[in-house]
């Protein structure tokens, strides 16, 4: 159900933007738009790690440098059957992480030096985890275009401001008012869009990966500790660039606590609440194997992740 509706909520934000070129310059601007957005999501579909990778300064990490970061990412990516992604490490002390990457065979895991500096070994588990849910699913791609073609509906909104909608001769000229309105309200729509697909992914992520790392506790006690942080420590990259701070495990913009309108992420307290009704349910399932009985006592049926903090260079 949730593809489904990713699937309808992308549709709907690619007919926004064709919808928005219609109203510009009648079925000319709509054929526009969408050679447009064709052509967006192809380049996005190929430099778009690359690109975000840059603005965020992250620098790639291998086992050689970062052997018990590496290791962990890697066991941690042999469980969720993936291959081990391009490992990065931003220098930045906002604890937060993202993945991108067009598919699972060419995506990269960015963590931020704050996040390896103030979260225990289980807690960097379970953000790891999430992101590699996000790669098994596939939203790094999805997440991507969604944050390009948003982007490119503000744009192309104020682009018709210049032109009035339209020529006055033209039937589906919108006046004055019509062109304000759209400059308005089509990048809000499009905002509530993006933010209905990044709320239902991380959902997703939270409880995939929290079973690939069989510690959901883990895992809330860091999205936890990263919200508190996000509040108070900045991100200025992510301040200079809002499109993409859907992309990490949490808003790195205001560490926001409510699922308010124009939030990307759910609110705190409600994927907490998640992971927790999730571990109660896993202690259920306890009663029907030892894997099971595993994961109910914060422990994975592949073997202990936990321990303490440890450094990571």
């Amino acid at each position: 159900m949730n593809y489904l509706r990713t699937a309808i909520l992308l549709a709907g934000l690619t007919a926004l933007f064709i919808g928005v070129g219609y109203l510009i310059g009648g079925p000319t601007g709509a054929a526009i738009a969408l050679v447009v957005a064709a052509g967006m999501n192809a380049i996005t579909y190929w430099n778009a790690d690359r690109l975000v990778l840059s603005m965020y300064g992250a620098h790639e990490v291998d086992e050689r440098t970062t052997p018990d970061l590496f290791k962990l990412v890697r066991d941690l990516a042999g469980r969720a059957g993936l291959p081990m992604p391009r490992l990065y490490v931003m220098d930045n002390p906002q604890p937060n992480a993202f993945a991108t990457g067009r598919n699972p065979e060419h995506a990269a895991v960015a963590v931020t030096s704050g996040l390896l500096d103030m979260l225990d070994r289980p807690e960097v588990a379970g953000v790891v985890a999430h992101e590699l849910a996000h790669i098994k699913n596939h939203d790094t791609l999805t997440m991507t275009i969604t944050a390009t073609i948003a982007g490119a509906i503000g744009m192309l909104a104020q682009f018709g401001m210049f032109f009035g909608g339209g020529h006055r001769d033209n039937h589906n000229s919108l006046g004055i008012v019509g062109t304000i309105a759209m400059v308005i309200l089509a990048p809000i729509a499009a905002m509530l869009v993006q933010t209905a697909i990044s709320r239902t992914r991380e959902y997703a992520a939270d409880n995939l990966g929290a079973r690939i790392s069989g510690q959901p506790e883990a895992l809330a006690s860091a999205l936890i500790r990263i919200s508190n942080m996000a509040a108070q420590i900045e991100n200025p990259t992510a301040e200079s660039n809002p499109a993409t701070a859907h992309l990490f495990i949490i808003n790195p913009l205001t560490g926001q606590r409510m699922d308010n309108l124009f939030s990307t992420h759910p609110s705190t307290e409600n994927r907490v609440a998640a992971l927790r009704e999730l571990t109660r349910q896993m202690g259920r399932e306890a009663r029907g194997g030892v894997d099971d009985t595993r994961r109910a006592a914060g422990t994975s049926p592949w073997g202990q992740i936990g321990g303490a903090r440890r450094p990571w260079g």
